[in-house]
């Protein structure tokens, strides 16, 4: 996807990646119990997700139907290429230090890498 996903766009994906297709009611029924926002300010993030091909959509009747064209995973894969191009010259050693660092990593994390890394070099091999 080219253009980027703002927070407020990312909450409606979350809703739609749970569960869709749904209608633009039902979306703002379920982004209602996190955010406080009108059945406006939903179709307008809905119509902006459309725009930028994140979401597709279908008539039924009188209303339209919502659905992701792309995975979490495919967003999640974009967004973390971007923040390593732009904070790390493209790099996932640096990145995963700098995650260590901030963030701490617990045991579970670190046996999950190391499973990861020998998988990596086992496919190489």
């Amino acid at each position: 996807m080219a253009k980027s996903i703002s927070n407020a766009e990312f909450e409606i994906m979350n809703v739609l990646w749970a569960d869709a297709p749904l209608g633009a009611s039902d979306v703002a029924a379920r982004v209602s119990k996190k955010m406080k926002w009108s059945s406006k300010t939903v179709k307008t993030l809905l119509a902006r997700l459309v725009e930028k091909g994140a979401l597709g959509h279908r008539s039924e009747g009188r209303r339209y139907l919502y659905r992701p064209l792309i995975t979490r995973d495919e967003y999640a894969a974009g967004e973390t290429e971007t923040l390593a191009n732009k904070l790390f010259g493209g790099r996932a050693a640096p990145l995963v230090a700098h995650l260590a660092d901030t963030r701490g990593l617990s045991r579970e994390d670190i046996d999950d890498l190391e499973t990861i890394i020998a998988e990596l070099k086992r496919e190489r091999d």
